[in-house]
């Protein structure tokens, strides 16, 4: 099986977990993963759509029904009353707190099966990390 291939059943089963236990997507979830890294849990689109490799406007479009959840909400920037700035609320603090347990466990059980592959997890995170620089 070809590397490719592997990643994305990996990445279907964290769509899957994510959805049955905490009802979001994967995108979702690796969109509020960037807002909750990002300074005071706010970020512009731009910025998030850098940090998950989508569009301003595709960024925009997958905020929307979180917006409408309560998820996020929409603040003004402070500098420039024009830019829009995504901000994680209380309750999407607590969700993306529940999901990545669930990207934890998920990861965990995936790694449990290969106990060579665990102990390289180090060098590979660190070799990805390089290939986002």
């Amino acid at each position: 099986m070809t590397f490719a291939a592997a990643w994305n059943r990996l990445e279907r089963r964290l769509d899957k977990s994510l959805g049955a236990i905490r009802g979001i997507s994967l995108a979702e979830y690796r969109l509020l993963r960037a807002l909750g890294d990002a300074p005071g849990s706010q970020a512009s689109r731009v910025d998030l759509a850098e940090a998950v490799g989508l569009t301003a406007s595709g960024v925009t479009r997958a905020l929307r029904p979180m917006e409408k959840l309560s998820i996020v909400s929409t603040v003004k920037s402070k500098r420039d009353a024009r830019l829009a700035i995504a901000a994680l609320t209380p309750a999407g603090r607590e969700l993306l707190d529940d999901a990545s347990g669930v990207v934890d466990d998920t990861m965990e059980a995936v790694l449990k099966r290969s106990p060579e592959l665990a102990g390289k997890m180090a060098e590979v995170t660190e070799l990805f990390e390089e290939f986002g620089r």
